[in-house]
C-alpha cells in the first residue's frame, strides 16, 4: 500500500470501525461474545490513553509505549490494593496479566489497521515496553491460605444458616443465602466469574445422586463439576428460600438474583464477596478478588496432589500448560511433600529412625 492511500482517521474513528469488525465476528462463530466485548474494551481504553482525537498513523512507538504504562499505572477496579501499597486508596493496579492482555489486544488492533489502510507502518515494532518491564505490579500472592479460605468458606456457611434469623431488612433485600452461594460456589469449584453470573436453575442437576452444576465456558465448551456437599445444603436452602424473595418475574431462568429481581452482575459480585469478608475474624481475613478465589481453587486442589487432569476440568481449560498460571506457592507444602515421600513412606514416622 503506497502512503498517499493511508486514510487519515482520528484514534476514535478507526476504534469505531474496528470495534464494529471485532463484533461482527460474533455472527460466525470466529468469536465468542465475552471475547469481542474483552477485545473492545481494551481498544477503546487504548483510545482514551492514546489521544482519541489525534490520527491514528500519527502514533509513534513511543506513544504506544505512554499508553502501555498508562495502563499498567491505571486501577484496577476489581482489585483492592494491598495495606501499604502505594496504590492504595486508589485500589490495585492491574495484574501482570491484565497487562499483557491489553498489549496484545492493541497489537491485534494495529495489525488491522495496517491491512485497513489507517497506518503507513506498524507503531508495535518499535513499542520498547516489554510484559517483563511491567511486571511486579501483580499482587504477591492471589490465592488466599488455608487458614484465610476456610475462613471464608466457614463466615460463607454462616450467614447462610442464620440467613432465617437475621433481623433488619424487608424480606424481599435478604440477600443472605445468595451470598453465601457465591462465595462457596467461587472457592469450592473456581469458576470464572462470568461462568457464575451466566448460570441458571437449570443448569444444577443430579445424575447417580450427586449434584453436577453444568458450567458453559469459554470457547462453547461446558464441563460438569460436582458439587461438595456443603456447597449443595447452601445451594438447595437458597433455591428453596433465598431466591423466592429476590425473585420478580423478570428472569425466570437466572440462578443468582439482585435484590431488584436482575441476573447478578459481574460487578456486583465483588461486593458480595466483600461483605462475605467483613464476617472473617480479622485474623483470618484478607481481601481477595473473583479471580483470586479461582486460583484459591487451583492451589489447594493442586496442593492436595488432586489429578492435574480433573484439576484442568474443574477449571475449564483446554490445556494443562495453563494450569502454571493458577498455581501459587503456599507456605510449607515443600517440607509437608517431602515428610511424607512417595518412596520413602513418612519420614517422621519414629518407627523410621
Amino acid at each position: 500500500m503506497r502512503p498517499s492511500d493511508v486514510q487519515r482517521l482520528t484514534v476514535a474513528e478507526c476504534v469505531d470501525r474496528y470495534a464494529g469488525m471485532v463484533r461482527a465476528k460474533t455472527s460466525t462463530g470466529a468469536l465468542s461474545p465475552k471475547t469481542a466485548e474483552v477485545y473492545v474494551r481494551d481498544v477503546v481504553t487504548f483510545a482514551a490513553l492514546a489521544g482519541a482525537d489525534r490520527v491514528l498513523d500519527d502514533l509513534t512507538g513511543e506513544d504506544v509505549d505512554e499508553a502501555l504504562l498508562g495502563f499498567a499505572r491505571k486501577p484496577d477496579g476489581r482489585r483492592r490494593a494491598a495495606a501499604g501499597d502505594a496504590a492504595a486508596g486508589a485500589g490495585a493496579l492491574q495484574s501482570g496479566a491484565s497487562q499483557a492482555r491489553f498489549r496484545r489486544s492493541v497489537s491485534a488492533f494495529f495489525k488491522y489497521a495496517l491491512v485497513a489502510g489507517w497506518v503507513q507502518l506498524n507503531p508495535m515494532q518499535a513499542v520498547t515496553v516489554r510484559p517483563r518491564q511491567r511486571g511486579g505490579l501483580r499482587a504477591q500472592r492471589r490465592a488466599l491460605t488455608v487458614e484465610q479460605a476456610e475462613g471464608l468458606l466457614g463466615a460463607a456457611q454462616d450467614l447462610a444458616e442464620t440467613a432465617p434469623a437475621a433481623p433488619g431488612k424487608r424480606p424481599d433485600q435478604r440477600t443472605e443465602l445468595r451470598d453465601g452461594l457465591v462465595v462457596l460456589l467461587l472457592a469450592a469449584v473456581g469458576p470464572r466469574v462470568s461462568e457464575l453470573t451466566a448460570a441458571n436453575v437449570e443448569d444444577f442437576f443430579v445424575n447417580g445422586g450427586t449434584r453436577y452444576w453444568r458450567i458453559f465456558g469459554k470457547g462453547g465448551r461446558t464441563r460438569d463439576v460436582p458439587l461438595p456437599g456443603p456447597v449443595v445444603e447452601v445451594l438447595d436452602a437458597y433455591l428453596a428460600e433465598g431466591r423466592k424473595l429476590l425473585d420478580r418475574g423478570r428472569e425466570p431462568k437466572a440462578l443468582l438474583l439482585s435484590w431488584r429481581g436482575r441476573r447478578l452482575a459481574r460487578g456486583d459480585v465483588q461486593a458480595v464477596i466483600d461483605r462475605v469478608l467483613a464476617r472473617v475474624e480479622p485474623g483470618r481475613r484478607r481481601s481477595v478478588t473473583p479471580h483470586g478465589l479461582r486460583h484459591t481453587t487451583a492451589t489447594h486442589l493442586l496442593a492436595a496432589a488432586t489429578d492435574m487432569d480433573a484439576v484442568r476440568r474443574v477449571l475449564g481449560h483446554a490445556d494443562l500448560s495453563t494450569l502454571g498460571r493458577y498455581r501459587d506457592e503456599l507456605p510449607g507444602e515443600l517440607e509437608a511433600a517431602m515428610r511424607v515421600h512417595p518412596l520413602l513412606g513418612n519420614v517422621d514416622d519414629p518407627r523410621r529412625r
